[in-house]
């Protein structure tokens, strides 16, 4: 299945876009409601970053088809100021924008899996995946 869309993060109403994007996706590829409103909160949680913290940056989705099952992948990259202390970003409750801090723990727990690169002043990579039940 070969699928892939991405929508660029410059304005507030791209991470409009981009949640509805996932949500179109992830309906049609069979996730129930509850996935649904997971994988959207976990794109406009990586959007609002790209956004806040990078000025600008994508939101990439594609379609998964494995022998066994399907999925959704989220690609999150930008080229902003990188982040110096992934560890400390990755804590419950920490927060530089003064929001809740569920950031980026909340795309982990969200999601079946996560990963993140970023180089500092080279920008981050941030990759998450849902697999269908």
């Amino acid at each position: 299945m070969e699928f892939q869309s991405s929508v660029k993060i410059v304005t507030e109403w791209d991470i409009v876009a981009a949640r509805q994007l996932g949500r179109n996706v992830s309906k049609d590829l069979g996730f129930g409601t509850v996935d649904q409103a997971r994988i959207t909160t976990a794109i406009s949680e990586l959007a609002r970053n790209i956004y806040l913290y990078a000025g600008k940056g994508q939101i990439h989705i594609e379609k998964l088809d494995r022998s066994t099952t399907r999925g959704l992948l989220i690609i999150a990259t930008d080229e902003g100021p990188g982040i110096p202390d992934i560890r400390k970003v990755m804590e419950d409750g920490y927060s530089t924008s003064g929001g809740l801090g569920a950031g980026l723990p909340g795309v982990k727990r969200l999601m079946d899996e996560f990963s993140i690169e970023s180089n500092v002043g080279d920008g981050t990579e941030i990759k998450a995946i849902k697999w269908l039940r």
